[in-house]
């Protein structure tokens, strides 16, 4: 008498269901982590924009559109600092009218060091050239590191506070 066929394939038919469940596992794992590592490579770039351009924006005030330039840090800023800036704007306005001068930045190079995606912070650090113009003097050049702390809100990253990284002298 012959054995049902069940009984004769039954270790074929469960180890061929095992290696389907753990191909679908698998590719189900592999296409979580690569979402999961797109998000957040996605939140990092975002933050590393956000970051040159309000280490760029802080760095940059004409003294004939001192208004027009603290009202862009106001717009770009959040927290502590923006609380700051906006009790200082009109002292800060009236003194930077007086002084004819003007600085633009450009963001030679910048990295993201720290992103709590869970938090909303990010900590990005930045090289700018800041050039220095005043009436009636040739204009200037300098290079700062700048730290900038981000805070994600619901109108996207914005600066929490910024400031100069020490350079350690060689």
């Amino acid at each position: 008498m012959r054995a049902p066929l069940w009984t004769s394939r039954w270790p074929v038919v469960v180890a061929t269901a095992l290696v389907v469940l753990s191909a679908v596992f698998a590719a189900t794992a592999g296409w979580a982590w690569w979402a999961s590592a797109r998000a957040r490579e996605v939140a990092r770039d975002d933050a590393l924009r956000a970051g040159e351009q309000a280490v760029v924006a802080f760095n940059t005030l004409d003294s004939r559109r001192a208004e027009e330039g603290f009202d862009r840090w106001l717009a770009i800023s959040t927290g502590a600092l923006h609380d700051d800036l906006a009790r200082q704007r009109g002292d800060a306005v009236r003194r930077l009218a007086g002084t004819a001068a003007a600085t633009g930045a450009g963001v030679l190079d910048a990295a993201v060091t720290e992103l709590d995606e869970v938090a909303g912070t990010a900590v990005v650090i930045a090289s700018v050239e800041v050039e220095i113009s005043r009436e009636g003097a040739p204009p200037g050049r300098k290079v700062d590191r700048i730290e900038a702390r981000l805070v994600r809100t619901g109108a996207g990253w914005k600066l929490g506070a910024i400031g100069q990284v020490a350079v350690a002298a060689p």
